[in-house]
């Protein structure tokens, strides 16, 4: 059927603004939208785009039955860094729901302490404590990183909340990891851990049910490595899991393989076209937790997954 078979339909948009609390954003706000059809037209909305709520339904968007129907949709707002989604695919049957966060500027973390975090999330303080010399230790050693480096305790989070949430066909990739390395290694995009090498035979098995894609040339982008793969699930923050088999420790009796977990923006070089919200992207810049925070948490929601929610949030 004709994209002029649909000329005369139209799609209503439910956006939801929230703030890097994963609450709903301030009123006060005054955040503005920008949408662009596919066919990179830009819409005209009331108001000139400005909205005086958190959420607004936007109608009257022209489903075209084609690529144009895959919109881009940017909101920003004084005080705040812009953020969007591509593609938010309309149709007149819906629902068509985007949901997207925006930081404040001079916004800053705020970390689970030690206690809640051994608490409500177990798993992620017992990797930290792996190999500290007592739980005193290892409080002071997560202190210490809250302190002085919180881009790369972020980071932590970040990749250890994502791995959590994969399904691999026997447990998620963070059940194999046994150790982290705590040098210089250990970045605000990336860390090294020991892990069970049985880890890479789940991946080989889930990359044959479309859950993973190898990356080709894996050494040139990571010095050492031997196989990585790339998530593939969303447009937007897929976790990377590299591996260095050259490098072994004995844990337990266990021979653990290096591994290497980071996060990319974009799959997709359109999305970052389109929505220009990552500075100095390609410049060699490190990847910004921030910006992985608020990525995959407009990702999740739009795939319908279970919520991004890594214990900090950004206020």
């Amino acid at each position: 059927m004709s994209g002029q078979a649909f000329a005369l339909k139209t799609c209503t948009l439910q956006v939801n603004l929230f703030s890097g609390a994963r609450t709903a954003l301030p009123n006060s706000a005054d955040a503005l939208l920008t949408i662009r059809d596919g066919n990179q037209q830009p819409v005209l909305l009331p108001h000139n785009g400005y909205l005086d709520e958190s959420s607004a339904a936007i109608s009257g968007l022209p489903f075209h039955g084609d690529f144009g129907d895959n919109y881009a949709v940017v909101a920003s707002a004084d005080g705040y860094e812009q953020a969007g989604f591509y593609p938010v695919t309309l149709s007149p049957t819906g629902p068509n729901i985007v949901d997207i966060m925006l930081l404040g500027k001079n916004a800053g973390f705020s970390f689970a302490k030690w206690g809640q975090l051994k608490s409500d999330h177990p798993t992620y303080a017992n990797l930290l404590a792996a190999g500290a010399a007592d739980d005193t230790a290892a409080s002071v050693r997560y202190g210490d990183l809250m302190d002085t480096k919180d881009k790369v305790l972020a980071s932590y989070f970040n990749l250890v909340t994502a791995m959590s949430q994969i399904q691999l066909p026997v447990k998620t990739p963070l059940d194999y990891i046994k150790e982290l390395i705590w040098d210089n290694t250990m970045a605000q995009d990336r860390f090294f851990a020991w892990a069970d090498p049985a880890v890479i035979d789940q991946i080989i098995l889930a990359t044959a049910h479309g859950q993973f894609a190898p990356e080709i040339g894996t050494a040139a982008f990571h010095s050492g490595a031997t196989r990585s793969w790339k998530q593939i699930q969303f447009g937007e923050a897929n976790v990377q899991l590299t591996f260095h088999e050259n490098d072994r420790k004995p844990i337990n009796g266990l021979n653990c393989v290096m591994i290497e977990p980071d996060i990319d923006y974009y799959r997709d070089l359109a999305a970052h076209a389109l929505l220009e919200v990552v500075a100095n992207k390609l410049t060699g810049s490190l990847t910004d937790p921030r910006q992985v925070y608020v990525l995959r948490w407009i990702a999740g929601r739009h795939a319908g997954v279970p919520n991004f929610e890594p214990p900090y949030t950004i206020e």
